[in-house]
């Protein structure tokens, strides 16, 4: 179906519109995947410093334990500074580690077990130093045996784990979440991609097509321009004729129609003046009516009948003229009914309907249709072709048998000529125009006809929107070609204007 330039414009912003919101879709689709990976990126980060913390803490209450264990052991105080940094970097060390679980669900609970462990575990190690600072090593190192320190380690180092498995959990579901929304952004990302790829390939699709479109008529409209020139001198060429029939037509009407009435009215008189002895024979007497009754028989019984006779033959001229006239006439007018044809079957119907006629010379009749279909008025191009083969018949030459080919071919894009060729007596080249006109015949005139067989078949050519036009060597054969639109619906008779 064309592309119009409504349907052009309409369909491009549709696409344009389409893609755009595709695009959109992409982008707040990409943001959305964006915010949601920072969200699990943040997660990860979180779950990261509750690790650091954790290390961090454990480690200092680690040291905080090998400076008691140095200093009871040793009993020298410069083992004690490791536990006395402790000791001072605890609080900081805790509240980081409380920070960093704040944004984790449910970590409450497992924060407060461990500052307990914690909290005891720091009590039995400051009781122990000062035991020993106090010079009462022995009691300190009972309480280390009796092995409560290791206890509150323990626990303490389960409240860690604790902590730590929770926010494993919390690293694992991040990173899963984070996996899911680089995926979902992947997939946005390809299937976007594609439907815009497939809506950039429609518009393409569409916008080649109309430029396609354009170009093809662009190309047409140069063709026609091309053909301008040609196409008017066709026009002025048909004017020129039509201009040409209409005055060869009132030459007819004012000459040939004009002969025969002449003739009436000149033995209309002479009828008149061939009473006139008659009546004098009956109005004289005696002798005198014997003097003029030889020359009153003579004009009742020859002048009378003879100028009768001229008068009869120029009515019965002046009837056939008009007869052929308004048979033109009519033809002209008829109403034409555009039908698919078989050309080579319309050529061997009419050539059947003579066929005998050619084989009684000896001859016959070829068949050569190269250009078989065309839409055209059936009972013209029966008229036509039939008219042609009869002149064929009617004029060929008796020295030899008569050979008759009926072809048909494409001179060019969107006409169809149907030439008929004989081999027939031929005719001079001062009469190739002249055959065409309406009571003219050329030639020896030694068959019946009234010359109006070919201006018939000029007329009803005509009025099919073509052209009739004649080839021939006197001796030696004679070529008629009807040139014809192939298809007749494209023809606009002046009647129908």
């Amino acid at each position: 179906m064309p592309i119009s330039q409504a349907l052009f414009r309409r369909t491009n912003l549709l696409l344009m519109a389409a893609g755009l919101a595709v695009l959109v879709a992409i982008v707040g689709s990409s943001l959305w995947l964006t915010l949601a990976t920072e969200r699990n990126f943040a997660d990860v980060v979180a779950v990261r410093e509750v690790r650091s913390a954790s290390a961090d803490l454990l480690s200092l209450v680690q040291d905080a334990e090998t400076g008691q264990r140095g200093f009871l052991l040793t009993r020298d105080s410069t083992y004690l500074d490791p536990y006395s940094n402790a000791v001072a970097r605890y609080q900081e060390r805790f509240k980081r580690l409380t920070a960093s679980v704040a944004d984790l669900p449910d970590m409450d609970p497992y924060v407060d077990r461990l500052e307990s462990a914690l909290n005891a575990k720091w009590a039995e190690l400051a009781t122990t130093v000062a035991a020993a600072q106090s010079g009462d090593f022995a009691s300190a190192v009972a309480m280390v045996g009796q092995g409560r320190g290791k206890i509150l380690m323990d626990e303490a180092r389960a409240g860690f784990a604790s902590i730590l498995q929770r926010s494993e959990a919390t690293l694992v579901a991040a990173i899963a979440a984070q996996e899911t929304a680089a995926m979902r952004l992947r997939w946005v990302t390809i299937l976007g991609a594609m439907i815009i790829l497939g809506l950039a390939g429609a518009a393409a699709w569409t916008i080649l097509g109309y430029t396609g479109e354009i170009m093809t008529a662009r190309r047409e409209l140069e063709t026609l321009n091309a053909g301008l020139e040609e196409r008017v001198a066709e026009r002025t060429d048909a004017l020129v004729k039509a201009n040409d029939e209409i005055q060869r037509f009132a030459y007819i009407v004012t000459h040939d129609l004009r002969a025969p009435l002449v003739n009436i009215m000149g033995f209309t008189s002479e009828l008149e003046s061939t009473f006139k002895p008659i009546e004098a024979y009956v109005d004289a007497e005696g002798e005198k009516a014997e003097e003029l009754k030889t020359e009153a028989l003579l004009a009742l019984k020859a002048d009378a009948p003879e100028a009768l006779d001229f008068i009869r033959s120029s009515t019965r001229k002046m009837d056939g003229l008009i007869n052929a006239i308004l048979k033109i006439s009519r033809e002209g007018a008829r109403a034409l009914k555009p039908e698919r044809l078989m050309l080579e079957t319309q050529l061997e119907a009419a050539a059947a309907a003579v066929h005998h006629q050619a084989a009684e010379t000896g001859g016959g009749i070829t068949i050569d249709a190269k250009v078989d279909r065309m839409v055209t008025d059936r009972f013209s191009l029966d008229q036509i072709i039939g008219n042609l083969l009869d002149n064929a018949i009617k004029y060929r030459s008796p020295d030899r048998p008569l050979q008759i080919v009926a072809r048909t071919l494409a001179p060019r894009a969107g006409w169809v000529a149907i030439e008929i060729e004989d081999n027939g007596r031929g005719i001079a080249a001062s009469d190739h125009e002249r055959i065409f006109e309406l009571f003219r015949r050329s030639g020896t005139q030694n068959t019946a006809g009234e010359g109006i067989g070919l201006a018939h078949v000029r007329s009803l050519v005509r009025n099919l929107g073509g052209d009739i036009t004649v080839r021939s060597e006197f001796g030696v054969g004679t070529t008629f070609t009807v040139l014809l639109p192939a298809d007749l619906r494209t023809v606009k008779r002046s009647h129908q204007t």
